[in-house]
């Protein structure tokens, strides 16, 4: 019987990766031998083999070898796969990848338990609950089982960095929050700022209504925060990009060996078509986001500000198998409107593909742009007559470094041991109705509000209690953040996770500069945006 379920199962497989549409490239030996191996695997290897993982491991690593984004889905994990996109549940809040059986960080959900303590894109997750979870036990109902769970529960990560040693984080799994646009708010009288974390099915309508209201708030210059990410829903992407151009503009088009070209274009109305647009990018900042900082770009729309995106230009179409698995097939690339494919290289390997981020940190590209290097072959120009370029991300008009030495270890300590959000539950217990009944507006509480010397002496016996080791030095330095933080965790408590975003946005370097650079009209001129 299990020889006869077996059987019956390569023959499916052959037959939906094999029909007559393929068979152009692949001799129907190459089929036979395929299907001869696994007879004999069956038939006489020394001990029992399990089928099932046996012909889902195949299908892995055949998807490895084509290309970084090609990936296999058991019925199971492609629910879970598309939660961040689609509902709700309780857990760690990360998007990950497994790749040379390693658990990668692909982003932090924004605002959820993993990205609170500090935790990463590109980070790798070595151990969990001290377990070491490295090998052929990795799978992604390995992680989902171990990672998620009941709020209030707690798991401990070990992640490795550029360091050797391993660094651990305390998470406290929480509801993850689903919302796509995490904030919006006025940011001065004319410039509102509106930041998306994913695009998910919703986010059209909640950025629809977050740019309704600025615009009653009187906005008439936006800055659209793309940092940090990782994309999602094509459509959602076009539909978002079609807020900013005017009628029958190319947003995207995209092309592969059997995915005829197909063009997607502006509808007739936006709802921010005129005012200066800035958007900001970075590294964690891919796909769908490139989607939009590109066609922004390439018609002059608008100023791209930060530094280089992660290069993902890989179109994916779900395959459903016949046990509702399934295979999410890279059918084609996407262009920008001047013709650029922004897809980096992968040739070396998914593992030095996904090493790249850390290898840009060390070869210095987060602090000094002229260590990029694009060649001359993957030269374009955009309609406004400004040369972009192809092969590895979008290039921001204006480069913003990454300011490695605003978070020093003591810093870093405080925050991956979670004491922001445990002081600031101690200190809501006792003071909740005092603060809600004096600040009745995150406007008022912003200006008013400011944590005490003794609200700071609690905080260093709390830190000293979670044995971290007291740096007079660094907790100098940093002291004036750490008060910032904890007025805006207190924010976000009182007044919701819009309200810790405009609390927290005097630490954010990046988004100072952006809300100087988009009343430059100099700037705009020079980068010569429309």
């Amino acid at each position: 019987m299990r020889s006869k379920i077996f059987t019956i199962t390569l023959i499916i497989l052959s037959s939906i990766f094999y029909n007559n549409t393929y068979s152009q490239d692949t001799s129907q030996d190459e089929l036979r031998k395929l299907f001869s191996a696994m007879r004999i695997i069956d038939y006489a290897y020394v001990d029992s083999v399990d089928n099932h993982h046996l012909i889902e491991q195949a299908i892995t690593a055949m998807l490895k070898e084509l290309d970084p984004h090609s990936v296999y889905f058991s019925k199971e994990e492609i629910i879970a796969a598309d939660e961040p996109l689609k509902g709700n549940f309780e857990g760690v809040g990360i998007q990950f990848q497994i790749h040379n059986d390693t658990l990668l960080v692909v982003a932090p959900i924004v605002g959820g338990p993993s990205d609170k303590v500090g935790i990463m894109a590109g980070d790798k997750i070595i151990t969990i609950n001290g377990e070491n979870i490295i090998g052929d036990k990795l799978t992604n109902k390995f992680v989902r089982d171990h990672l998620r769970g009941k709020k209030g529960t707690k798991v401990i990560v070990g992640i490795k960095r550029s360091k050797k040693e391993l660094i651990e984080f305390d998470i406290i799994r929480d509801k993850i929050p689903i919302n796509s646009v995490d904030a919006s708010y006025m940011v001065s009288n004319k410039t509102g700022y509106i930041k998306i974390t994913r695009f998910a099915r919703t986010t059209k309508e909640e950025f629809d209504k977050a740019i309704i209201n600025l615009k009653k708030q009187g906005a008439e210059k936006l800055i659209l925060d793309l940092r940090g990410n990782p994309g999602g829903y094509l459509g959602t992407a076009i539909s978002i990009a079609d807020e900013f151009l005017d009628k029958n503009k190319l947003i995207v088009f995209t092309e592969g060996l059997r995915s005829p070209k197909k063009e997607f274009t502006s509808s007739e109305k936006g709802n921010f078509e005129k005012g200066k647009l800035l958007v900001l990018i970075n590294e964690g900042s891919a796909s769908a986001s490139e989607i939009v900082s590109g066609a922004v770009q390439d018609w002059g729309r608008g100023l791209i500000v930060g530094r280089r995106s992660f290069g993902k230009g890989l179109v994916q179409r779900p395959f459903t198998l016949p046990d509702s698995s399934v295979i999410r097939l890279t059918t084609a690339r996407y262009h920008t409107p001047s013709g650029r494919c922004i897809q980096r290289p992968y040739d070396e390997g998914v593992n030095e593909y996904y090493n790249n981020l850390q290898e840009r940190m060390k070869n210095g590209e987060f602090v000094h742009p002229d260590s990029i290097h694009f060649p001359d072959s993957l030269k374009y120009t955009t309609v406004s007559g400004r040369t972009v370029y192809g092969g590895g991300g979008i290039m921001p008009d204006i480069f913003i470094p990454w300011d490695s030495t605003q978070y020093n270890d003591y810093y870093t300590d405080i925050i991956r041991k979670r004491l922001p959000n445990e002081f600031v539950i101690s200190y809501l217990d006792k003071n909740r109705e005092l603060l809600t009944s004096k600040y009745t507006t995150i406007k008022k509480f912003k200006k008013e509000f400011s944590i005490s010397e003794e609200d700071m002496a609690e905080f260093l016996v709390l830190a000293k209690e979670k044995k971290i080791e007291f740096n007079e030095k660094q907790y100098a330095d940093t002291k004036n953040k750490i008060k910032l933080l904890l007025k805006a965790v207190i924010a976000q408590n009182i007044f919701g996770i819009n309200s810790y975003y405009e609390v927290i946005s005097e630490l954010d370097e990046v988004l100072q500069k952006a809300i100087k650079l988009i009343d430059d009209d100099k700037v705009f001129k020079e980068n010569k945006i429309m």
